[in-house]
């Protein structure tokens, strides 16, 4: 690259401050998330990850230098070919769950079902998994469903959103009988995938760190000590919120 097309210095300051002032709002959305799935964190996630991909490039452009930051990305992702402003835009959106409970999911889907004046008298389609399914998804909107899915007997999977542009919109019912197979990945403007798996590789770079225990420890100690306050077993969280991946 010649120096003519490198960053200033002062483009690689507004980077750096930029990721600072990304970094406070995302403390702050932390600190005031309404529950798992707030959507201002959701937002507040993405901000810094993008203020720091930007900052990352500036300063390997100005001073070939790289930052701890890993960006996770789709490195074999076809480069972009839409439209530079797109007209229209599609939202492809896909949720794995598996059916960890199956009772209480028909237990809930029977809820509704009792609740609805219409329903069929005696119809008892919230007894299998297939009509409870059909009885929760037709009830409520997909993004409930994602936020409260334990309520419901299922465990979460994978999930990705991917955003394709389009140069002007469908007719309605153009694409309602086939409506995944006109995907072009080289007309993604952005997509956001959540996985466990990126929960696991920290993990094991992690678990490289973790020095061995020492066979001889003491074990005279009183064993009161062994056992953790309740108040600290009440604080204690079930696991490691998933991380977000976001290709832009």
């Amino acid at each position: 690259m010649s120096d003519a097309a490198q960053p200033t210095a002062a483009e690689v300051r507004a980077a750096a401050e930029a990721v600072k002032t990304a970094l406070d709002r995302h403390l702050a959305a932390v600190e005031r998330r309404s529950g798992e799935d707030d959507p201002a964190v959701y937002q507040a996630f993405n901000e810094l990850a993008a203020a720091a991909e930007v900052y990352d490039e500036l300063l390997y452009d100005r001073y070939d230098e790289v930052t701890p930051f890993e960006i996770p990305g789709a490195e074999d992702a076809p480069p972009y070919t839409g439209p530079e402003e797109p007209n229209a835009l599609s939202v492809l959106i896909r949720r794995d769950y598996a059916v960890a409970e199956p009772q209480r999911l028909m237990a809930q889907a029977r809820r509704i079902e009792a609740a609805d004046d219409e329903a069929a008298v005696g119809a008892d389609v919230a007894g299998t998994v297939h009509g409870a399914l059909g009885i929760l998804f037709g009830e409520f909107e997909a993004d409930e469903i994602a936020s409260r899915h334990k309520e419901f007997g299922l465990e979460e999977g994978d999930s990705t959103l991917w955003v394709t542009a389009a140069d002007e919109s469908a007719e309605p019912g153009e694409w309602l009988e086939t409506p995944f197979d006109q995907v072009d990945p080289e007309r993604v403007v952005c997509r956001f995938d959540v996985s466990a798996v990126f929960d696991d590789e920290f993990d094991d770079e992690d678990d490289d760190d973790v020095p061995e225990l020492e066979e001889d420890l003491d074990t005279d100690l009183d064993t009161d000590l062994d056992e953790e306050p309740e108040d600290e077993k009440d604080g204690e969280a079930d696991g490691e919120p998933e991380r977000l991946r976001a290709d832009r």
